[in-house]
């Protein structure tokens, strides 16, 4: 109302129905905004127009509501009086009947407020650890060869992506971990899976991707999600993992944390794939692209070919062998050079080995020795007996001197000799150790024994 009295004060003027009607709406949709609202059905009916209407009411008061025809709006079961509901939608003016109402977006039973606050709580928590932030988004391959698949086997999502994908790469291997997607239970399983897919293992080999998908639903169906442990599962995966939940207008967590969401798990599988289709058409591109080239290259190079003249060519070809014949007369000399005073070395060479031989001719030699030898025969002959008589005194006195030092006269008076297997004299115990055969010679024989 401050606001309609200072429209009044500012224009001082006698407003017309449409333009008052229009300074409420202004004031009501700058005011409100979008709100939550929830009461009871009544007086609901479809238009033909495709739009629905009905009226919101609780014990005190009530307030018109009108869905549009292209309004994004799912609903699980037709709006009928009496139901209780919880509707999100802009308060506005009907300017042609004067009349606020409510234009309504999201229609849901009554009750689902507190889910509506936890994800959002949720959502809140997780976008301040940072888990929404798309620097940390990892990028998706361009042609994966193997893609885990987190989902209910026997739901629609999966026969969508399997039709799509075998249309458009068939030679993609697909891994399908199975979950439950509803129920008690079935966010643990979808976080397990993830983290079965992520690490490989000798059941789960490497994948390229992950798509965690599911039909859609509300936002009970579609709970499990928006569980904590299913969007730290997807955070913590070392693959880039693909959202496919619900339908396009659903959002949950983990399309959030996700590094790509897709709006349905068909979409997920167009997505993640190029079509073979296309990539046959690109492949064509780039072999009459190359073809090109390579004419355009031949008919180059035969213009340059042909800018050379004959006479260019043969001036060169002429030059080239002027200078070949040049090198082969200067590698003749240099050869003849080489040649003859190889020659000249081994001829001097040839001539010291025969001065060589000649100063030690063998014939020399056998002269030499034998006047050596015929005179230690004539000195040998005339040698006087005495000698011999002196050498023989000489030898019997040093074989005396060996009889009463040498080794059997040390064993006769109670000695003993010990020698080691080789037939050292063992002079210590150092010379010896533990199993060492050895040999004690005494006067009258040996003894073997083993060294303990």
């Amino acid at each position: 109302m401050e606001l309609i009295t200072d429209f009044f004060e500012r224009t001082a003027k006698v407003l017309t129905v449409a333009e008052l009607t229009r300074a409420i709406r202004g004031t009501l949709e700058t005011r409100f905004g979008a709100v939550w609202v929830q009461g009871e059905i009544s007086n609901y009916k479809q238009h033909p127009s495709g739009h629905q209407y009905f009226t919101l009411k609780d014990s005190r008061a009530q307030i018109a509501c009108v869905i549009f025809r292209n309004a994004p709006l799912s609903l699980r079961q037709p709006l009928i009086d009496g139901a209780q509901v919880q509707v999100y939608g802009k308060v506005s003016v009907f300017e042609a009947r004067g009349q606020y109402q409510l234009s309504v977006e999201i229609v849901q039973p009554r009750g689902l407020g507190l889910l509506q606050a936890k994800f959002e709580a949720l959502k809140r928590k997780l976008e301040a650890e940072g888990l929404f932030d798309p620097a940390r988004k990892k990028l998706l391959p361009k042609f994966p060869k193997r893609i885990g698949i987190v989902t209910s086997p026997s739901g629609a999502a999966i026969r969508d992506i399997l039709n799509i994908l075998r249309r458009r790469a068939r030679g993609i291997e697909i891994l399908i971990n199975p979950v439950r997607v509803q129920g008690l239970g079935a966010a643990a399983e979808i976080a397990s899976a993830i983290n079965e897919l992520s690490n490989p293992s000798v059941i789960w080999p490497p994948v390229d991707l992950i798509v965690v998908a599911r039909g859609g639903g509300s936002i009970e169906d579609l709970w499990e999600f928006n569980e904590e442990i299913v969007a730290r599962a997807i955070a913590a995966a070392v693959v880039p993992i693909v959202s496919a939940v619900g339908h396009e207008i659903d959002f949950t967590i983990a399309d959030f944390v996700s590094d790509l969401r897709a709006p349905t798990p068909s979409a997920a599988a167009e997505l993640i794939v190029p079509a073979a289709v296309e990539l046959d058409r690109r492949v064509n591109e780039m072999a009459v692209c190359l073809q090109r080239c390579w004419r355009n290259f031949i008919v180059r190079e035969q213009t340059r070919l042909r800018l050379f003249s004959e006479r260019t060519v043969g001036r060169e070809l002429l030059t080239r062998i002027q200078e070949g014949k040049q090198t082969v007369d200067w590698r003749r000399e240099s050869l003849l050079r080489n040649a003859v005073g190889i020659l000249g070395n081994c001829r001097g060479r040839l001539a010291e080995n025969a001065a060589a031989l000649r100063r030690h001719d063998p014939s020399r030699e056998i002269i030499l020795r034998r006047s050596r030898f015929a005179e230690l025969a004539r000195r040998l002959a005339t040698c006087p007996p005495q000698l011999a008589d002196a050498m023989r005194r000489r030898f019997e006195q040093a074989e005396k001197i060996l009889t009463v030092l040498g080794p059997d006269a040390t064993l006769r008076r109670g000695y003993s000799m010990t020698m080691d297997a080789t037939g050292n004299l063992v002079r210590s115990v150092k010379q010896v150790k533990h199993g060492d055969r050895i040999h004690t010679r005494v006067t009258d024989g040996a003894i073997e024994s083993d060294v303990v």
